[in-house]
């Protein structure tokens, strides 16, 4: 269905339960979703949706859609959980500042947007973010077969069992990043926080900065390729790790097996007799 074939809806105010609800076909321009009705779920269990230079400033108005396309449009605080359990989402230059504004939702497009949500993107699963940026804590909880590129986030809380995904070009300033994550690989990103990446296996890291304190700990099958470490002390704790790091690191400890190579170390902790992992240190 063609989008010159939808109803055209321009101009108008919904504020009551339900305003458009099981529609199809509908291009909705410079509306809005607001009012002292303060009614709920404007536009669900809907099909064909264009909404554009729209307002939405009540609860829950976009559940149980079909092909859904939002462009231009600004998602208050007051705009609840936004987006759940909707399929072939497209969404552009939009604001989404509603907690929980994403999940449950399968083949998402999210472009040129700003994300400021608590709980964003839970068990969601066919995910592209692209030049986008995001604040919130629990962000992408679950998240399933996706791709970021050019995203900065800030948070705490992201990516926490979190599989198949490649970030590219990203920022994240975060805590307890990448926790039980499976089968992630980040290429060119830089990543803030402590603990990261707790309990990861097949985690792969390619050309990145990495900072703060106690990261890669209890992981399995980890891969770090030409990283910068910064901050880093008691790193690698109980890992299998193959690891080339490019800058000096305060501390290592423990490795469970595998082999790391770096310019220089501060310290070197085994304790524990079952550590097998060996350190090199070279010039990179």
């Amino acid at each position: 269905m063609l989008h010159q074939d939808y109803q055209k809806i321009e101009g108008k105010r919904f504020g009551e339960e339900r305003a458009l609800y099981e529609s199809h076909g509908v291009w909705l321009q410079n509306c809005a979703f607001d009012g002292e009705e303060d009614g709920e779920s404007a536009l669900k269990e809907s099909t064909d949706l264009l909404v554009q230079d729209t307002l939405c400033n009540l609860r829950y108005p976009f559940w149980h859609d079909e092909r859904l396309t939002v462009e231009r449009c600004e998602m208050t605080p007051l705009c609840r959980a936004a987006l759940w359990y909707s399929s072939n989402i497209t969404v552009k230059d939009s604001r989404l500042h509603g907690i929980k504004a994403l999940r449950e939702c399968d083949h998402v497009l999210i472009e040129d947007s700003d994300i400021v949500s608590a709980e964003f993107g839970w068990s969601v699963s066919n995910l592209q973010m692209k030049r986008s940026s995001a604040e919130g804590e629990y962000f992408m909880l679950r998240l399933r077969d996706f791709q970021l590129e050019d995203v900065t986030f800030k948070g705490k809380y992201s990516f926490q069992y979190s599989e198949n995904g490649v970030l590219e070009n990203c920022d994240l300033n975060t805590k307890d990043a990448f926790w039980h994550s499976k089968n992630v690989l980040l290429k060119n990103c830089t990543v803030r926080g402590e603990y990261l990446a707790w309990y990861a296996e097949n985690l792969t890291m390619v050309n990145c900065r990495i900072i703060g304190t106690q990261p890669f700990c209890y992981c399995k099958n980890l891969r770090l390729i030409d990283c910068e470490m910064i901050d880093a002390d008691l790193a690698f704790e109980k890992s299998d790790v193959e690891a080339t790091v490019t800058t000096p690191m305060i501390s290592i400890k423990n490795v469970a097996s595998g082999h790391i190579t770096l310019p220089a170390l501060g310290e070197w902790i085994q304790t524990d007799p079952r550590a097998k992992g060996v350190v090199t240190l070279q010039n990179i």
